[in-house]
């Protein structure tokens, strides 16, 4: 057990690590080659069905969309008497708040036409990218409840896992497909969001894991 934890902190700490590291690269270089060229590849097929297709990806990110998401599932949770996950989940929130403050320290600006095709314009700065971070804060904790709870129904826990995984593997395909973020904007989305998840996740496993322990 001590085993594990300490190899769980070690990869908190190396994308923590790589975050940053990252983080000072796209702030020194805002647009580099392999960014660009990522773009290029992802955006050379398209059609107004994809254009669609991905933005419905994407709408669960957006504002207010994002917000009202997790609060009717965390009072869904709670009206199911499922109070603790329900405070967890309502918790998800505090990352809308890091994102930000994240984007405006690393300032990065949004890919242009200029470089890209935009087939949705947004407000707030590049990097890291909220929703592929929100997306996989959000969903990912859903697919740890779902191996939890076991007093939900087995098909209710198996639909939600596999549209969770859907809207987890896709999101980042569909942020540059969109012309909305760059790779590395992504990249820097999902580890801050692996960040918060092991951390989110590991407070609401230890009570839980310490029982499992007293009852042996």
């Amino acid at each position: 057990m001590q085993n594990k934890s300490y190899y769980i902190l070690l990869f908190i700490i190396s994308l923590i690590a790589g975050f940053i590291l990252l983080g000072f690269f796209v702030s020194a270089n805002p647009v580099p080659a392999f960014d660009l060229n990522i773009s290029l590849f992802v955006q050379k097929y398209h059609s107004d069905v994809l254009d669609k297709i991905m933005l419905g990806i994407s709408l669960l990110g957006e504002l207010p969309y994002s917000l009202i998401m997790v609060v009717l599932v965390a009072l869904l949770f709670f009206l199911f008497k499922y109070r603790r996950e329900s405070y967890f989940i309502f918790s998800i929130l505090l990352s809308g708040l890091v994102i930000l403050g994240v984007k405006n320290l690393i300032d990065r600006p949004r890919p242009t036409e200029f470089y890209v095709r935009l087939v949705e314009i947004n407000r707030f700065q590049s990097f890291p990218s909220g929703h592929v971070m929100s997306y996989i804060v959000f969903f990912g904790f859903m697919i740890v409840l779902m191996r939890q709870l076991n007093g939900i129904p087995p098909l209710t826990r198996q639909i939600i896992t596999y549209i969770s995984a859907f809207f987890m593997l896709t999101i980042a395909f569909s942020r540059v497909y969109l012309g909305a973020h760059w790779f590395s904007d992504t990249m820097g989305g999902l580890m801050l969001g692996l960040i918060f998840l092991f951390i989110l996740s590991y407070f609401y496993l230890k009570p839980l894991k310490k029982r499992i322990e007293d009852k042996t």
